[in-house]
């Protein structure tokens, strides 16, 4: 009787079972029909096979070292190729070449490629050593064995050479003497007789046919940039815009290239205006991730045939809901109420106050539309934007103004004093007209830029101020948001940025006053108009 394995639970229900048990105490599970566990074998078969154990005393065959002779000669030593592998099993290793299932030996005695004693019998396949090719034929019985001077095989890959035709033609697939394959390295040359060829240098990977085998290691090519100078782009649909980075992809409505991600400079990034002698430009600044700043500039005749220049800046709020439109729909609105007025007899006072309050209904009106409503978040307030524009005519100034947006007059001749124009809605010019501080001590405060008027929906009372003035002396008027005041705050400041040919070229003049508010730092949105006076005779336009 056999004996029954010994159990620790049962397979069954894993009650704890005593030594001796034949039956579980809790379900009654037979506990010998459990088969007993299989031997542990170490051996990692790779024929499915478990290898036999092996025989307790069985004799090893071990190569027999070679002896010397007395010519002081010494003895040659064994190669790994002679030495005959085995499997896991104990069987011998199948040699390539050799037909399946004939007993190794039988085609024909094989002899060790050194002379001296060897180990009889066929040799093995070692890994390393090059095995023969498909189609090759195994020695037959009338095989010579290799001379005592012949060099042994090199291990790695030998190259195939091949032999001529019957019909004396060269062997298929050679070049003629003095030619080489298109990027093959050429030949090199063959050693002398007797001397060892060297080995081939590196690991060499099996390569398609057709493939050079000296063509050395393979190589992954980098992708080359695209040069926009001659790469053929091509056209990009109607309606489309091309990236600025890439110059391949098309950009979608979000400003984005659906090709390399690269965000577009938007339009009102940066924007220059030059109407006859008035001029503007905008700039989104260093800091800030859109322009809120909006301008508008035209001209216009009045009844009697005299001219007339206007200029309106405006800033929007970035603290309230869409100020980049609020500050876009005041400054059209207001120019397009100047251009209306202006030369139906209108004074330019009053055309400015009534301009003013068409653009504060333009902003109103952004707080009912259903984007703004999208847009609105609890802690923002409605759309909302500052104000400042300018009238010139052969004789009269006129100015206006909500909010912290400032008009500059700077005269001609430097040695007159220039002046400001305006007077800020705001808590610092609050403070100073209340004298409670001067103005240096309001300007240095924190609070000293939170504006007390603007255009909007939620603006506490609408106060347009307008202001008039007729300047004796030839001069020019800058228009300008904070972002330009900001660093040449006083009027005298003001005048020492402003280029001396202004009048003449209104935009130069304009862009370097942009240009020094940029060195300066960029912190906020940057536009300024810059009209001269008096104003000088042109056709009227607008834009």
């Amino acid at each position: 009787m056999s004996q029954m394995p010994q159990l620790a639970a049962c397979p069954s229900c894993e009650w704890p079972l005593e030594s001796g048990d034949r039956f579980c105490g809790a379900c009654g599970y037979d506990l010998s029909v459990v088969p007993a566990p299989p031997e542990d074998t170490p051996t990692i078969t790779m024929n499915g096979a478990a290898a036999p154990p092996p025989a307790e005393g069985a004799p090893v065959s071990w190569p027999v070292a070679p002896g010397t002779d007395g010519s002081d000669t010494p003895a040659p030593v064994h190669l790994p190729s002679d030495i005959r592998g085995t499997d896991s099993g104990g069987s011998e290793l199948h040699v390539q070449g050799e037909p399946m299932g004939e007993p190794p030996g039988e085609a024909g005695p094989q002899q060790p490629h050194v002379p001296g004693p060897h180990v009889p019998g066929p040799q093995p396949h070692v890994p390393g050593a090059r095995p023969p090719g498909p189609g090759a034929q195994p020695p037959g019985p009338g095989a010579q064995p290799p001379g005592p001077g012949a060099q042994p095989p090199l291990p790695g890959p030998q190259p195939h050479v091949p032999g001529p035709q019957p019909d004396g033609s060269p062997p298929h697939g050679s070049e003629p003497h003095g030619s080489e394959p298109h990027g093959s390295e050429p030949h090199a040359q063959a050693a002398p007789s007797g001397q060892e060829q060297p080995a081939a240098r590196g690991v060499r990977f099996d390569r398609r046919a057709g493939l050079s085998a000296d063509a050395g290691d393979y190589h992954l090519a980098a992708p080359q940039p695209v040069d926009p100078r001659t790469a053929d782009l091509a056209t990009p649909p109607a309606g489309t815009k091309t990236c600025v980075a890439c110059r391949s992809g098309h950009v979608d409505r979000d400003g984005y290239c659906e090709n390399c991600g690269h965000a577009q400079p938007r339009e009102r990034d940066h924007m220059e205006q030059e109407l006859g002698s008035v001029a503007a430009v905008s700039d989104r600044g260093l800091r800030h991730h859109r322009n809120e700043d909006a301008f508008a500039v035209s001209s216009t005749a009045l009844p009697d045939g005299t001219p007339a220049v206007v200029a309106v800046v405006c800033d929007g709020v970035s603290s309230a809901t869409r100020p980049d439109d609020a500050s876009m729909a005041a400054a059209h609105a207001a120019n397009e109420s100047l251009l209306e007025a202006l030369p139906r007899g209108t004074h330019p006072q009053p055309a400015m106050h009534d301009a003013i309050v068409a653009a504060s209904n333009a902003v109103n009106s952004l707080a009912e539309e259903p984007e703004t409503a999208q847009e609105h978040a609890p802690h923002q307030n409605a759309p909302a934007c500052t104000l400042v524009a300018a009238i010139v005519t052969s004789s009269l100034l006129v100015v206006g103004w909500v909010g912290d947006s400032r008009a500059y007059w700077v005269p001609a001749d430097r040695s007159s004093p220039p002046a400001r124009l305006t007077e800020d809605d705001s808590w610092a010019a609050q403070m100073v007209a209340a004298g409670l501080m001067n103005e240096a001590e309001a300007y240095a405060d924190r609070r000293a830029h939170a504006i007390t008027g603007w255009l909007g929906a939620d603006a506490y009372e609408l106060e347009p101020h307008t202001a008039s003035f007729k300047p004796d002396r030839p001069g020019v008027v800058v228009v300008c948001t904070d972002g330009l005041w900001n660093y040449a705050e006083a009027a005298e400041e003001m005048a020492e940025v402003v280029p001396p040919d202004a009048a003449q070229r209104p935009l130069h003049a304009a862009r370097v006053l942009v240009g020094h508010a940029l060195d300066g730092g960029g912190h906020d949105n940057v536009t300024v108009a810059v009209l001269p006076f008096p104003a000088p005779p042109q056709g009227a336009g607008s834009a």
